[in-house]
């Protein structure tokens, strides 16, 4: 029996998890090979040390309701590296002042006029009070920007102070961006099932209030995870990128771009879209214009180390409003996030919305100055770095846009069958949504597999 071979192109969460699900299910006989021309794996997670102590700087949570990543780490031996935050909740800096996190809301959209009471004006206010009597025209299974319906019935500046700083932490990009059943699925759903108001809509959408940690993170880091991953998929790692895909017989060649050459029986393509356009469109032209309808935001992330005395204060860190007279983004106190001890207090401040070239264009020097002149607008404080990592994601945060799940599903209906995809721009941008879209990007090409050859599957 001639041992079945995979190759999986791209070294991030996404292409590790499939090699180590592809084998799982294909045993140790299988031929994996991952192609990752980077001199690290891990894609946007890196874990690096900051002030003697290991930091993310990229990705730093996860959601803890999905159940990928507590499962996988239950499966790895590694739940008891699993972190909880330690209740503190961020601000929100608005018009110069720093507000508390709106309640009573999903991704910023509010339930109630109290939800954004002091956050926006009484004509806001008055609006939204008086939007469960307006009229709604709302189409099932329609997707519009998220701008675009809580604009019309709560205000700009509902956008602009509530929903662009939790949309723009999470994707770079922005409630004009970001279509409403990406940004807040269980609103559309509850839309879709008739609520009368979108005030409506949301209280049916709330979560019930658990009193759990909302996120988790890695004792290490994301570290941890992916040399676990590595060790228990044992790929053959080539240190190049794929250029070139083409059908041979029931299988695949793929060249890379030093030339050689490589077969295999199936691939998984765990790269972004724009990569993955460039590489499909010969051999499947329906996901190659799919590909090229998802679009990317780019971003940087400024890890600091600064004195265990300086007085921030109790949050987890601040989300700033669209439209403030600020470089950054996002603040991450994440000392405060999750309890770390020490003499030093380490925090993330992130930069970079979609449409501006602002990772790709300043210089460590300015980022870090714009960093340290942020935290001092924002919290009033002189801060001393003690030490400091710049790190730039370029591309790196696809843009969930209206229609997006639409985009999706034809990009996956045009694969042959022992080919797949893997990615954030598919399921969710967070790592769990990683972890699920690999695990069925595995289980789509061995079950191809097996059905072709069931005799000789393994």
């Amino acid at each position: 029996m001639t041992p079945r071979s995979y190759c999986v192109v791209g070294g991030g969460i996404s292409g590790l998890t499939a090699a180590y699900r592809l084998r799982m299910a294909a045993g140790d006989d299988a031929n994996i090979t991952l192609f990752e021309p980077g001199e690290r794996l891990g894609g946007i997670l890196r874990t690096e040390q900051l002030g003697g102590r290991a930091m993310d700087l990229g990705a730093e949570a996860f959601v803890l309701r999905r159940p990928e990543m507590p499962e996988l780490l239950a499966e790895l031996g590694l739940s008891d590296r699993q972190l909880g935050t330690t209740g503190a909740r961020p601000l929100i800096y608005s018009q110069r002042r720093l507000h508390p996190l709106p309640a009573g809301t999903v991704v910023g959209i509010p339930s109630s006029a109290a939800s954004v009471a002091g956050l926006v004006d009484d004509d806001t206010i008055a609006r939204i009070d008086a939007e469960p009597g307006r009229p709604l025209d709302w189409q099932p299974g329609s997707d519009p920007a998220a701008a675009e319906l809580v604009g019309d019935r709560f205000g700009e500046q509902t956008v602009a102070r509530s929903v662009d700083p939790l949309l723009s932490g999470v994707y770079a990009g922005s409630a004009a961006t970001i279509g409403l059943r990406a940004a807040a699925p269980s609103v559309a759903a509850a839309l879709d099932r008739g609520a009368t108001s979108l005030t409506d809509a949301v209280r049916q959408a709330l979560p019930p209030a658990t009193g759990t940690p909302v996120f988790g993170a890695l004792d290490g880091g994301y570290q941890v995870l992916l040399d676990e991953l590595v060790a228990r998929a044992r790929p053959r790692w080539v240190r190049a990128a794929v250029d070139r895909l083409e059908r041979a017989g029931h299988g695949w060649t793929l060249r890379d771009d030093a030339g050689a050459v490589w077969s295999a029986d199936a691939v998984i393509l765990a790269i972004p879209a724009p990569r993955l356009a460039r590489l499909i469109s010969r051999v499947a032209p329906e996901t190659f214009a799919a590909a090229r309808r998802i679009t990317s935001a780019s971003a940087v992330v400024v890890a600091l180390a600064v004195p265990g005395d300086t007085a921030f204060p109790a949050c987890s860190g601040v989300l700033v409003a669209s439209g403030e007279q600020l470089r950054g983004k996002a603040i991450t106190l994440s000392s405060r996030k999750w309890g770390i001890p020490g003499d030093l207090q380490f925090l993330r401040v992130s930069f970079g919305r979609f449409g501006d070239q602002l990772a790709a264009t300043a210089s460590d020097e300015e980022l870090l100055a714009w960093a340290v002149d942020d935290l001092a607008t924002v919290f009033g404080l002189a801060v001393e770095p003690v030490d400091a990592r710049v790190q730039r994601w370029i591309e790196a945060m696809p843009q969930y846009g209206p229609g997006h799940a639409e985009v999706v599903a034809r990009l996956r209906d045009g694969l042959p069958a022992t080919l797949a995809v893997a990615g954030s721009y598919l399921d969710g941008i967070g790592v769990p949504a990683c972890i699920g879209a690999a695990g069925k990007a595995v289980e789509r090409v061995i079950r191809a597999i097996e059905a072709a050859n069931p005799e000789v599957a393994r």
